[in-house]
């Protein structure tokens, strides 16, 4: 599946098993999902670059090393807000970008609404956020957007991957890598990912 990289640990295992059960609530299913997000951006993120530079403890000075990229985050309107919270708070500097998307519930293609990006994409690190890689719709018009702006390194972290959706972002877009909790079966007649978890912007939101 191209550059897809399932993250697997224990606690993301125990954080999917709460996502999915129809029976969390919204403040829990809030508490997973970021934890969850938490670790899946912690792996989307391990290479970045970074520099020698050199503080004073309050012992001596000390060799360190900080973070050398820029960093842009682009969630996808709504559900991709979910996640921004959580990954904004492990990057403060990073600039951050929205793309509107809505599916329509009949043709199941993704419609744009709205678009804004800060300037300047070619030298940082785009990281766009969708929890729900279902038919890949939304995830490669964001990608269409982002790589069009000048963006020259992008990842996709979602909760949830259905593999036609990873076969359509690895269609157009090869090098964009997708770190994702699980690959799951697929999508029903509806589109809708199986098992899946839901609606993931409905349950976070409370709508």
């Amino acid at each position: 599946m191209g550059r897809l990289v399932v993250v697997e640990h224990p606690l993301i295992e125990d954080c999917l098993a709460h996502l999915r059960d129809a029976s969390t609530r919204m403040a829990e299913f809030r508490r997973y999902a970021r934890l969850l997000t938490q670790m899946l951006c912690f792996e989307a993120t391990r290479d970045l670059t970074t520099r020698e530079t050199e503080v004073v403890t309050p012992i001596q000075a000390a060799g360190v090393r900080v973070l050398e990229e820029q960093v842009v985050l682009v969630p996808v309107l709504r559900s991709g807000l979910a996640m921004l919270e959580t990954v904004s708070a492990l990057f403060p500097d990073a600039r951050v970008g929205f793309v509107g998307l809505e599916r329509d519930e009949h043709t199941a293609r993704a419609r744009g609404y709205y678009r804004k990006l800060p300037a300047g994409l070619a030298g940082s690190r785009v990281i766009i956020l969708e929890p729900m890689l279902a038919t890949g719709g939304s995830a490669c018009a964001t990608l269409d957007i982002v790589f069009a702006s000048g963006a020259p390194d992008v990842r996709l972290i979602c909760v949830v991957a259905a593999p036609e959706g990873v076969s359509a972002v690895d269609e157009r877009y090869p090098e964009a890598a997708i770190y994702a909790a699980v690959l799951d079966q697929g999508l029903d007649d509806r589109k809708f990912i199986v098992p899946g978890l839901g609606d993931f912007g409905d349950r976070y939101f409370g709508t």
